[in-house]
């Protein structure tokens, strides 16, 4: 049978409503509930729940959770699920027919309409907030759509995921990283692909999923919480550095994963400004000027040792591949390049040098790394 593992941060009021979606729908599942030193009674709450209860005193995220509702888990298979979602009728069976070891499944998510429309999900409003959910018309939507998608997959891949439990621990779990959220799921699933797994959606698995509420939406809907910001923020510059590129996906929310290189810029007349938002985007970067003062605030966010990311401008050049340029000539159509010059230097395809607006590429080495990061080492 199958494990969920469902962490919280002050979200009770929703909590409440997927344990009795899993209590109804899958009552043979293992319920794993972990409270991220929650201050509005989830712990309390959770004490009385037949589950596998943990709690953090303080907050981790649910990056930190995840890992450890799995590691708690007894059976062979563990799936999350986030607080705000609601799990539909034949959830369980509908995602464990196709899955089997070296495989990820995900759920197709019911959402109401606060985000686009995309092809991995429909958007369906059945209530905005917990207290005007209408949950009975969302099983009977589930049931009907079921008979339509019956059986049917696509390629994509989305919270909620199962896996197998081995699976899931054969790479090391998520990156502490990104800890507390968000972009862990990014990296696991660009790491589960590397890794030769078939990851799939299954459409006639559904949850409804109210979207944001633990973590981002916490002051009232579609408004961002500074805390969420500041860490989303953190995060995408540490996938940036970790990948070499942003997150790409395609329609369906399947990974595109660039080739990630070793890439050295060689910037003339840098800038404080310019040096915080190239620095992310290669592994070297050589600069004629100060750069103590970023270091020192840019430290606390990343656990990549910037001291041996940023060196002088006259400094020894060892990167595969080197991108010289003058600070003075680099407009907006340059960093668009530079946050795309992974596929540009792969579609070279070949060893030499080249010019490209502002930039003289010299390509030493085609070598590239990204398989290199399917294993979480850091933790």
């Amino acid at each position: 049978m199958i494990s969920f593992i469902i962490p919280s941060y002050n979200n009770l009021k929703h909590l409440k409503n997927v344990y009795t979606s899993i209590q109804k729908h899958a009552p043979l599942a293992e319920i794993i509930l972990l409270d991220d030193g929650s201050i509005d009674n989830t712990w309390d709450w959770i004490q009385q729940q037949n589950c596998i209860k943990y709690r953090s005193e303080t907050r981790v995220g649910h990056t930190i959770l995840y890992d450890k509702g799995i590691e708690l888990a007894t059976n062979e298979i563990v799936g999350i699920l986030h607080a705000d979602m609601i799990l539909g009728p034949n959830y369980v069976e509908n995602i464990l027919k196709h899955l089997t070891l070296g495989k990820v499944v995900c759920g197709t998510r019911v959402e109401p309409p606060l985000h686009p429309a995309a092809q991995e999900k429909i958007i369906m409003d059945f209530g905005l907030d917990f207290d005007t959910l209408n949950i009975p018309a969302f099983e009977e939507f589930c049931l009907h759509k079921q008979k339509e998608y019956k059986d049917q997959i696509t390629k994509g891949m989305f919270a909620p995921w199962c896996l197998y439990k081995k699976d899931f621990q054969a790479i090391g779990g998520h990156d502490t990283l990104f800890a507390p959220f968000p972009c862990e799921d990014s990296d696991i699933f660009n790491r589960w692909i590397l890794n030769g797994y078939e990851m799939i959606q299954s459409r006639d698995a559904f949850v409804y999923h109210l979207t944001c509420r633990g973590h981002r939406w916490t002051e009232g809907i579609k408004n961002d919480t500074p805390e969420f910001l500041y860490y989303q923020n953190r995060a995408i510059r540490n996938f940036i550095r970790k990948w070499g590129s942003s997150i790409k996906n395609d329609e369906f929310q399947h990974p595109i994963i660039s080739h990630k290189y070793d890439i050295g810029f060689i910037v003339k007349n840098c800038n404080q400004q310019l040096l915080e938002a190239l620095e992310p985007w290669c592994s070297t970067i050589y600069v004629d000027c100060n750069y103590d003062s970023y270091i020192a605030k840019e430290q606390l966010n990343t656990k990549f040792d910037l001291q041996e990311r940023i060196k002088p401008y006259h400094n020894e050049k060892q990167n595969y591949i080197l991108v010289e340029f003058d600070a003075f000539k680099f407009t907006q159509q340059s960093f668009n390049i530079i946050q795309n010059l992974a596929d540009i230097i792969s579609e070279s395809g070949e060893v030499g040098t080249f010019e490209l607006d502002c930039f003289k590429v010299d390509i030493i080495n085609l070598t590239s790394f990204e398989k290199d990061l399917i294993k979480n080492l850091a933790n």
